[in-house]
């Protein structure tokens, strides 16, 4: 199954888990498409000076790709610089957020699996 990049179904989210500004959310693949539980496959987009506020991943896993930009992961309570090319692991009932402190904006490929 191929997902062409201007085919995807799109949606922006103002305050974002009670963060700032708008993430733009372009959905690869719906979870009805995948055989394994998953609820969430799609690239975000946060303009400079938005965020995702931190929030709690209770019975699932996400997974942050790091596709362009630089920004700010809270993993815990501690905030840390994050830039393309890094991959961030949240789950186990971990604690995270992502704020875009930079000058470009912050595209991240996040899939969440439960279980």
């Amino acid at each position: 199954m191929i997902t062409r990049n201007g085919d995807m179904q799109t949606e922006v989210r103002e305050g974002m888990r009670g963060g700032k500004g708008s993430v733009k959310l372009e959905h690869w693949f719906k979870p009805e498409a995948f055989g394994a539980k998953v609820r969430l496959c799609t690239r975000m987009t946060l303009a400079p000076g938005s965020s995702i506020g931190s929030h709690t991943h209770e019975g699932e896993d996400e997974i942050y790709l790091i596709l362009s930009g630089s920004g700010l992961i809270q993993e815990n309570g501690e905030w840390v610089p994050i830039r393309a090319g890094d991959a961030i692991l949240t789950g186990k009932g971990g604690t995270h957020g992502v704020e875009n402190n930079g000058a470009e904006p912050l595209v991240i490929a996040a899939v969440i699996m439960t279980y």
